[in-house]
């Protein structure tokens, strides 16, 4: 098993920051592997909740980006992230990996 940092980056997509993260952790700091999950539902400090319904499609709705990497690379990708996020939006943790 290796030792690996998880970090999980939460926003919504009316926010436009989604593209410019993308670009950053693919293109500059290529991190092993980037997922973007859109969520269904959410609120936030604010309290104002962000829901889809089948009669429209929000474009304010919660997006989750997750990545790892080795914990010396995601500490550097945080000091990075922190001017690009607002502050309490990044999570992180230590994880195990199953190499062979």
């Amino acid at each position: 098993m290796k030792q690996i940092t998880m970090v999980r980056i939460y926003l919504t997509e009316a926010e436009g920051r989604l593209n410019k993260l993308l670009s950053y952790l693919h293109d500059d700091s290529q991190v092993c592997g980037v997922t973007v999950l859109r969520g269904i539902s959410g609120f936030g400090k604010s309290g104002k909740i962000h829901s889809a319904h089948l009669v429209d499609l929000s474009l304010d709705m919660p997006v989750i980006i997750e990545f790892f990497d080795k914990p010396e690379k995601i500490t550097s990708v945080l000091s990075h992230l922190k001017h690009l996020v607002k502050p309490n939006h990044i999570v992180y943790w230590s994880a195990s990996i199953i190499d062979n």
